[in-house]
């Protein structure tokens, strides 16, 4: 009989506990959780208390036979899985699933995975927190019923295969008033005038801006004309120490924010790095907003400063939470071993080690010291004066490991230099001064790690929470990470230079943007139904209330079933409500105006395949015409003028050979077509407008490519060919590839020889045949 069984909830968790215990402990996986919600219906007993449907789930039950199994051998069952609410829940699972007792059976938690850390947990373990259960089951009930409710209204409503979440409907909403601030922002120009002084030594050059811009060109040219003969002296020059000090160590929000920023991770890949990390015993629990660092990691982190860096580097410190709602109670994300500034493992886990190092460490070291210089700059006795402003590092301090990187909407675009030395009353000698055009900043579209930012500020979800929920909104297409061309404007430069001012224009591009987060029209369609109807659940202070009312229960002073019920009562008569209502007009459906050819109604709407606009009226007698929209149109932003040309298309550009050539637009973008031939049209024309002699050339261009991929066939077997292909030739046969063995040159190969080969090769099935519908 084996005397201890740990159970955690990840098989490289229990790796790496066996380590740290002997012989008289076996560690088993539960693989996350053994049982949830029954899908079938709504899961929850609502007229019997909400009252959970729980049921092992199918792939599970290999699994929980054999622990169970283990745990009647054992004469103790460790219950390990994390201590977070969804860790507790776990635990509380397998208690009920494995019929444990509080005698054979005892709750152990750790955050990090250490072998100090794990006997210290068997030597202080306690029972399992039914509060914490409890807050996990109000909020997997409290979606569950969200979701099952909502969804099918969105169903009837808008169209099929729909679903509503709901912290993730609210993530939707940010970005979908983003992106129309976006496009309700109207850029305005102005001038930016900077200038460039000759001291008086005839070498040295000090750079500053004027204090004031200008709205027209007209201005701005007036301006640079009146600093001719203008005279420039030193009216003041300020010093002022200043400091800067490090970040706190990391959250889970923060790091994913950095991870962002520094390492170019997805939140979603982030979590599962630290994931990793944290079950290799590389790093603390990585679903924290706690940033509280254990004495023993400050005494570490104080050893390597000081062995590193020297005394004066050091400067141990406690942070504080701020968040709002925090609630974990753990560490902030460090490493276990603060010694270790290199780890083994994949490339995405050295770096993500290194940057926990260096935050964690940082945030112990001693502020920056600076010093800040500003120099006004006086014009004639003018009120407008040119300022320089400059700062020097008189000690690195903690920017001697680390510094905090920034999101767009941060950056400061007046990086500050470092001044000469001038003195007040001094006499400078313009050498340059430009007026150049710049437009206001419109609202910045949310990257992940900046979403995640504003939910932590809005208090909506938790570090838990954060990446799921992003991950769920762009999985269920509300959501895409896109980019946009933006478009080309001429900006203007006004240059003064000998005593002449003059003008140049410059084509620039803005408004582009990559890798953002922007709704998709069924996000638009679907945020837009939910505001308008269930406007309490999308309410920021409400969702953010939520959570408040799930931290409470999770410290015992509120029943779970009470917050549900709350929840309910106000929830549920709205559904009905709403499923029952009737309107003239389809959810999403957007009036254009009319045809100009037969002044039919012309309206875009929302699909089954995606947004597309309809002529016409399904009761007319003639029936109504449809077009998809193109790639980067959107129903909230279509003119009545582009939406009239998509029936433009497919078009005929000409003939070539005696036959006809198309253009069009498919899934994959715009196309030419002849026969059973298709082209993709490059983004240096579109469908509308190419010619039949652009179409000709890029028809040639392909053959002459599929002339080129073929090596050799043979008469023998029509379908096996040698081809050309990305990574060097290969053998094709019945829709299957097969490697050419190095030392063969594909074109002597004969056909005895290529059968040869493929005979020999390891049996291969035919993926598209033998492919699974997924659920």
């Amino acid at each position: 009989m084996q005397k201890n069984l740990v159970i955690v909830e990840s098989p490289a968790k229990a790796k790496t506990i066996e380590k740290f215990l002997g012989s008289d402990y076996k560690v088993l996986s539960s693989y996350g959780h053994i049982r949830d919600l029954r899908e079938k219906g709504m899961g929850v007993d609502v007229q019997h208390d909400f009252k959970p449907d729980y049921i092992i789930s199918p792939e599970k039950e290999t699994i929980v036979e054999n622990l169970k199994k283990a745990a009647k051998e054992a004469e103790m069952v460790w219950l390990a899985s994390d201590e977070d609410r969804e860790g507790e829940a776990i635990s509380w699972h397998l208690s009920v699933v494995l019929d444990l007792n509080n005698k054979t059976s005892k709750r152990i938690v750790f955050h990090e995975i250490t072998k100090n850390a794990i006997i210290a947990a068997i030597e202080n373990p306690r029972d399992i927190n039914i509060n914490l259960v409890n807050a996990q089951q109000a909020r997997r009930v409290l979606d569950r019923i969200v979701g099952f409710e909502l969804s099918p209204v969105l169903w009837k409503k808008i169209m099929p295969s729909l679903s509503a979440g709901r912290v993730q409907s609210v993530a939707v909403r940010l970005i979908v008033e983003r992106e129309r601030e976006i496009n309700q922002f109207s850029a305005e120009a102005f001038f930016r005038v900077t200038a460039e002084f000759l001291l008086q030594d005839g070498k040295s050059l000090l750079k500053a801006e004027l204090n004031k811009r200008f709205a027209t060109e007209k201005e701005a040219q007036s301006f640079l004309e009146s600093l001719i003969d203008a005279k420039f002296t030193v009216e003041d020059v300020t010093q002022k120490p200043g400091k800067k000090s490090p970040a706190p160590p990391f959250t889970t929000s923060t790091l994913q924010q950095e991870a962002s920023r520094k390492l170019g991770f997805s939140v979603a890949q982030t979590m599962s790095v630290a994931q990793k990390l944290y079950e290799a015993g590389q790093i603390t629990y990585m679903r924290t907003d706690s940033l509280n660092l254990s004495s023993l990691a400050l005494g570490a982190a104080k050893k390597e400063i000081t062995e590193e860096f020297g005394e004066k580097y050091l400067k141990i410190r406690q942070y504080h939470t701020k968040a709002k709602g925090a609630q974990e109670a753990h560490e902030a994300i460090r490493p276990t071993y603060i010694a270790n500034r290199e780890i083994k493992g994949t490339a995405q886990e050295q770096k993500l080690y290194e940057l926990i190092w260096k935050r964690t460490v940082a945030s112990q070291m001693a502020d920056a010291a600076t010093e800040r210089t500003t120099i006004t700059i006086n014009i004639n006795s003018r009120k407008e004066k040119f300022i320089a402003n400059g700062e020097v590092i008189r000690f690195d301090g903690f920017l001697r490991v680390y510094n905090e990187s920034k999101d767009d909407e941060t950056q400061d675009e007046n990086a500050e230099a470092i001044l000469p030395s001038v003195l007040v009353n001094e006499i400078l000698s313009l050498g340059t001064a430009a007026a150049v055009e710049r437009l206001t900043q419109r609202p910045f579209r949310y990257t992940e790690a900046s979403l995640v930012r504003k939910m932590e500020e809005l208090g909506i979800g938790r570090p838990s929470t954060y990446a799921p929920t992003i991950s769920t909104i762009q999985q269920r297409g509300y959501v895409i990470k896109g980019s946009k061309e933006g478009e080309h404007r001429t900006f203007v430069t006004l240059l003064l230079k000998n005593g002449k001012v003059d003008k140049k224009t410059k084509p620039e591009l803005v408004g582009a943007d990559k890798g953002k987060l922007m709704p998709t029209d069924s996000g638009i369609i679907v945020n837009d139904f939910l505001t308008a109807n269930f406007p309490k659940v999308l309410d920021y202070n409400f969702t953010a209330n939520i959570e408040k009312d799930f931290d409470s229960i999770a410290d015992g002073k509120v029943i779970w079933t009470d917050t549900l019920n709350n929840f309910y009562k106000l929830f549920h008569p709205v559904v009905i409500a709403v499923a029952d209502s009737k309107s003239e007009m389809k959810v999403g459906e957007r009036s254009l105006g009319n045809d100009t050819k037969t002044g039919k109604p012309v309206s875009v709407k929302i699909g089954r395949f995606g947004p597309f606009v309809q002529i016409g009226l399904a009761d007319e007698k003639d029936k109504p015409q449809f077009a998809s929209l193109a790639k980067g149109q959107s129903i909230e932003t279509i003119t009545l003028e582009e939406a009239l040309k998509l029936f433009d298309l497919p078009r005929t550009v000409g003939e070539i050979d005696g036959k006809e050539v198309t253009s069009s637009v498919g899934r994959f973008g715009p196309y030419i077509k002849i026969d059973s031939t298709f082209v993709s049209i490059p983004k240096s024309s579109d469908p509308y407008s190419i010619t039949i002699d652009e179409a000709r050339k890029l028809l040639e261009e392909k053959a002459q490519k599929e002339a080129n991929k073929l090596i050799k066939s043979f008469t023998e077997e029509p379908e096996m060919q040698i081809l050309n292909g990305r990574y060097g030739p290969y053998i094709s046969y019945n829709k299957l590839n097969y490697k050419i063995p190095r030392g063969k040159k594909p074109e002597m190969l004969t056909y005895e020889e290529t059968k040869q080969i493929i005979e020999s090769a390891p049996k291969k099935e035919n993926k598209k045949r033998k492919a699974k519908k997924v659920n």
